[in-house]
């Protein structure tokens, strides 16, 4: 099944709940498997530094984003809410499916590098290469934030 090979869940992972993403440490090595909206960039090749707020009016500062195919991304995500929020890379029906299967298993674990969740009045470093050119997207998928309208778009120019 697609979602399975897509949103594989580790068993060590944490919950959303209990998320730290602030104090998270990443193995050494860099995962070179790719994914529909690129693969995890390496800390030492980053093209540039994008700030994302998320915010409890469950909305993306920016709500969109524009990078070139080939750019690895340092995404600075910081959460200005009070609630829990996460941005999740993929493609629309991606998430979409992730969102409904969050609905159904809120305390799922998992903690992939294409994921930041973030604690109230934190942030936390998201590394991402963007190796395919088309329209990708972003999300909250904490139960309801993403039917709620907290998605944003990518636009990955050649």
């Amino acid at each position: 099944m697609f979602l399975a090979a897509t949103f594989a869940i580790p068993v060590g992972a944490r919950a959303h709940g209990e998320a730290k993403q602030e104090a998270k440490t990443r193995k050494s090595a860099i995962s070179a498997e790719e994914k529909s909206v690129g693969r995890e960039g390496d800390p030492g090749k980053v093209s540039r530094t994008i700030a994302v707020d998320m915010g409890d009016t469950l909305r993306f500062t920016p709500g969109e984003i524009s990078v070139k195919r080939g750019e690895t991304i340092r995404f600075v995500v910081k959460n200005s809410g009070k609630l829990m929020h996460e941005m999740v890379l993929g493609t629309r029906a991606e998430l979409k499916e992730h969102a409904q299967l969050m609905q159904k298993h809120p305390e799922m674990e998992h903690d992939e590098p294409y994921m930041a969740h973030v604690q109230p009045d934190k942030s936390a470093d998201m590394i991402w290469q963007f190796t395919k050119a088309g329209e990708f997207y972003y999300g909250c998928l904490v139960p309801g934030h993403f039917e709620g309208g907290m998605i944003g778009k990518i636009i990955v120019r050649r």
